[in-house]
């Protein structure tokens, strides 16, 4: 794909598109699967930068992956003897793969080096790493304390007690759930704190049990996992990605149009589906579907006061869903945000101002007020950050002449979104 992605304006339209298996999902399925007993085939595989690095973390640590692209399958044997030698694993900025790998290389044996590129050195990882030290996990920094990249002499998870903080990451309490059980005792997780992300947790128990082990949850503030459970390999089917769905529900809002989004549930394990809630409360319309949603746009979006705590992953998609709204939007208690692909909110605060968006910046979110008229020919800078470029793409298609930098970024999670895209001018 060429440097730049010249969005062309487009009103009241009627599509239908596909959504890819949500990254979230596949790649805990990945990890669950790389444990299971027997063959694990997985079905609706999401095909992405971070999937593709996971894959080839767990092939190098001596599981079985045969992957089937154009039938969006993989197939997983686990290595059962866990004996990973010495080797070097690189993740680029998958931030799932850096914080998912390290309790499960843990279970195992061998000298292990997770590293990616120098973004992802810039995002932290102190408190998962702090979290395997109380478990009897020898990890160190490589560089700079607190950052990637990090060394693993595992020799197996012989602790029985962690705390972990709840309000940075909900990924650092996943690592730990989707791995405990193979550690040589009993694990309590107490979380200090509220926990952040809980539908996330919520995929990550929920799916834990699908393979077949326990986990306990005290009210979200401790986890307990006996040792000794075995994941049983199966056939998994792998749900469509909300957080991908939610631009196209965001582009049927603000341009009056219909769009049907194939492979999306309404009780879909994901909590960025609650995104459309939010858009129903500014007046869309939605009409679920089997495996499907319809969202049909108005003229006439209102304002709203949403806590995205749970859902921020789309934060981004509303906010460029607000400049096209009457009255202040403000998105609340998203702090996480900053420490996602790029600080996200700095960057949505300094891509909206540049459109003219009148914009407040909290140290937690922001508001956004709409304006008569807005910057014609901007172009848009996308910090290397897929979501940036997906949700930005939205404001083109009202503010003309509207360019998307660097629109490949999109290959993380969604790499034919703007295939997906360009059905709009068909």
């Amino acid at each position: 794909m060429e440097n730049i992605y010249e969005v062309k304006p487009k009103r009241d339209f009627n599509i239908e598109v596909d959504i890819p298996g949500s990254k979230s999902v596949a790649n805990r399925a990945l990890i669950i699967a790389a444990q299971a007993k027997g063959k694990t085939t997985l079905k609706n595989m999401l095909f992405s930068d971070d999937t593709r690095y996971m894959m080839k973390a767990l092939q190098i640590l001596g599981n079985k992956v045969e992957i089937d692209e154009k039938n969006k399958i993989v197939v997983i044997e686990s290595n059962p003897k866990k004996d990973f030698g010495e080797c070097e694993l690189f993740v680029g900025n998958a931030g799932t793969a850096m914080r998912f790998l390290p309790t499960y290389i843990a279970t195992g044996k061998g000298k292990v080096t997770l590293t990616g590129i120098e973004r992802m050195k810039e995002r932290p990882i102190k408190d998962l790493v702090e979290a395997l030290r109380q478990l009897n996990v020898d990890i160190n920094y490589k560089e700079k304390e607190g950052y990637p990249p990090i060394e693993i002499n595992a020799n197996k998870l012989t602790g029985k007690t962690v705390t972990i903080k709840g309000n940075k990451s909900s990924q650092y309490l996943t690592s730990l759930l989707l791995s405990s059980t193979y550690g040589e005792n009993d694990i309590t997780i107490k979380i200090d704190g509220d926990l952040v992300s809980k539908p996330y947790v919520e995929i990550t128990t929920t799916m834990i049990k699908d393979f077949g082990v326990n986990v306990e949850n005290k009210e979200n503030k401790e986890f307990s996992i006996k040792k000794g459970q075995e994941y049983i390999g199966q056939e998994y089917i792998v749900e469509g990605d909300c957080s991908s769905a939610s631009y196209f529900f965001g582009i049927a809002a603000i341009t009056n149009s219909t769009i049907k989004v194939n492979n999306i549930k309404k009780d879909a394990m994901q909590g960025d589906i609650k995104l459309l809630e939010v858009l129903e409360q500014m007046g869309v319309e939605v009409t679920y579907g089997e495996n499907y949603v319809i969202v049909k746009g108005t003229d006439k979006l209102k304002g709203v006061s949403v806590d995205m705590y749970n859902m921020s992953d789309v934060a981004q998609t509303l906010a460029v869903i607000a400049m096209f709204a009457e009255g202040k939007t403000e998105i609340k208690n998203v702090y996480n945000m900053r420490i996602k692909e790029t600080d996200r909110i700095k960057a949505v605060y300094n891509e909206l101002t540049k459109l003219g968006a009148k914009v407040t910046e909290w140290e937690d979110g922001f508001s956004i007020e709409p304006v008569a008229k807005y910057n014609e020919g901007i172009e848009i800078d996308t910090y290397d950050d897929h979501r940036m470029a997906m949700s930005f793409s939205l404001a083109g298609l009202l503010i003309p002449n509207t360019k998307i930098k660097d629109p490949s970024c999109v290959s993380k999670t969604f790499p034919n979104y703007f295939d997906e895209f360009e059905k709009i001018y068909k």
